[in-house]
């Protein structure tokens, strides 16, 4: 198994020579995989991290699922409704993982949020856009359905920090535990 030092000086060195062109695409999409019990780790050195990019000339930006999650439910209408029902049966995860999961997905919010993330960085020169916190997905979604929905609009380098598993060149299992995840258009380093 690789190191997390190893596998991010090789998305540090892919990132600096781009992607070639191939047949699933060609947008700037990168995934640092990791087992799921790094995910601690991970959070430990992402600023680490990021300060190395930085050192190396790179504009990071960074989009953090869980406070896009938080932001989302606190701006819900429906919100204090939910924390009521919560309150009245704590223990219904089925029914609170649903509503949780309904804002989430009501009016594309998550994908709104990461587009309105990457539209003013088109065209900035060595901009990078990281993207942290995939485990707040779950048990709602999977950052693959979002990163679909989303072709052509990766313009600028963005790195997925993903907990997960790879089976394959381009098959991931999310946290470990998914189904295998075919569906990705991006260059995996790590896993």
């Amino acid at each position: 198994m690789s190191s997390l030092k190893a596998d991010f000086d090789e998305l540090r060195e892919r990132i600096r020579h781009g992607r070639e062109l191939g047949h699933a695409s060609f947008e700037p999409i990168y995934y640092l995989i990791f087992p799921p019990e790094q995910i601690l780790e991970v959070k430990r050195q992402t600023p680490a991290w990021v300060a190395k990019l930085h050192q190396e000339g790179w504009d990071v930006h960074t989009f953090s699922i869980t406070e896009q999650i938080w932001a989302l439910l606190k701006d819900d209408p429906f919100w204090a409704l939910c924390v009521m029902e919560d309150k009245s049966a704590p223990l219904d995860w089925p029914r609170t993982n649903k509503a949780l999961a309904d804002i989430l997905t009501a009016d594309n919010g998550l994908l709104k949020r990461l587009e309105d993330v990457l539209q003013p960085l088109e065209g900035q020169r060595n901009t990078l856009l990281l993207v942290t916190d995939l485990e707040a997905l779950h048990p709602f979604m999977r950052i693959g359905a979002i990163e679909s929905q989303l072709q052509g609009k990766f313009h600028v380098p963005t790195i997925f920090l993903y907990p997960g598993v790879r089976t394959g060149k381009t098959r991931l299992k999310f946290l470990g535990f998914y189904p295998e995840d075919g569906n990705y258009r991006s260059v995996h380093v790590g896993g």
